[in-house]
């Protein structure tokens, strides 16, 4: 990513996290970064593109943590079971998240739920990337399916949460281990 880029991102992100999103102009996200408003247009185009990029930015580096947390499980439901728990307890705890589910008046919301598909396909891609790495006698097309669904219920459990993320945890994986049997 170039160096301009990630100064617009970090410029956006600061605005969202801070509350002010729905009022910040792209000039003012602009100067933020240090870059002209023209700039910031050539790069994302709009304020709604811009919003996109941080989403699926903010979304390749959670997927770094949901990648380690996959690291020395005995299978694959026990993996994305470890998955869904850091993924919630992170997402609870992060800034973007917090300011997405919080400000109804800035429009990021949107990111996590109709405008996700991105984000999800990121999110989804990668994870079952790395299942189908370790266990490589995985169906690819059921992995990913099953993936999606995990990443899917993970999401709509950050968005609407209707019970304990402890128990929300144990309900993907016994999902995941009646679907993607071993």
């Amino acid at each position: 990513m170039g160096e301009v880029r990630e100064r617009l991102l970090r410029a956006a992100y600061d605005v969202a996290v801070a509350g002010s999103w729905g009022q910040a102009r792209m000039a003012d996200i602009a100067a933020a970064a240090g870059v002209s408003r023209q700039t910031l247009y050539n790069e994302f185009g709009t304020k709604d593109g811009l919003a996109d990029a941080l989403a699926l930015h903010e979304a390749e580096r959670f997927l770094a943590g949901v990648l380690r947390s996959l690291e020395g499980r005995p299978d694959p439901a026990a993996a994305v079971g470890a998955a869904v728990d850091w993924s919630l307890h992170a997402a609870g705890a992060n800034p973007l998240v917090k300011a997405a589910l919080t400000d109804d008046t800035a429009g990021l919301l949107p990111l996590l739920t109709t405008r996700s598909d991105a984000v999800l396909a990121a999110l989804r891609d990668g994870v079952a990337a790395a299942l189908l790495d370790r266990w490589p006698r995985l169906d690819p097309g059921e992995t990913r399916w099953v993936t999606e669904v995990a990443v899917r219920l993970t999401v709509s459990h950050l968005v609407v949460p209707t019970e304990a993320a402890e128990v929300t945890v144990g309900h993907v994986e016994t999902l995941v281990r009646r679907l993607l049997p071993t």
